[in-house]
């Protein structure tokens, strides 16, 4: 099953499917858990992972909210949408610096998932039509 699918079947995606929104929704929603898995999984580690935890549980709650805003194909949202896109972009690089200076796996794992989250918002972001 594909979100991608799932988008491209809305009666307003019919004549045109934005294929790096849907790209950037299909990564925010994996990279949401992938925080979520990383934050639980920093809280059994024996050192104190307090800021870690509070990105990854800030970038999932940003991911989730970006992706459903972005699923939505009634009305028009994309000023607003475009805003979320590039802040969630820039939570998953803050995200991905903090996993980045630990060494555990979980948090390798997030960083990469984040790093690649951040290009597609990027790249969702700059396929929407800019403001009239």
């Amino acid at each position: 099953m594909s979100i991608r699918k799932m988008i491209s079947l809305h009666p307003n995606s019919r004549d045109h499917v934005n294929q790096p929104l849907g790209d950037a929704v299909h990564h925010l929603m994996y990279c949401s858990k992938m925080c979520l898995s990383c934050a639980d999984a920093c809280l059994a580690e024996p050192m104190d992972m307090t800021q870690c935890i509070r990105l990854c549980m800030d970038c999932s709650d940003i991911c989730e909210a970006t992706a459903r805003l972005g699923l939505r194909r009634n009305g028009d949202d994309q000023p607003v949408l475009r805003d979320l896109l590039e802040l969630c972009a820039r939570m998953c690089d803050a995200c991905a610096s903090e996993c980045e200076k630990h060494d555990h796996e979980h948090c390798k794992l997030c960083a990469q998932m984040c790093r690649e989250c951040a290009a597609d918002c990027r790249n969702a972001a700059e396929s929407l039509l800019e403001p009239a």
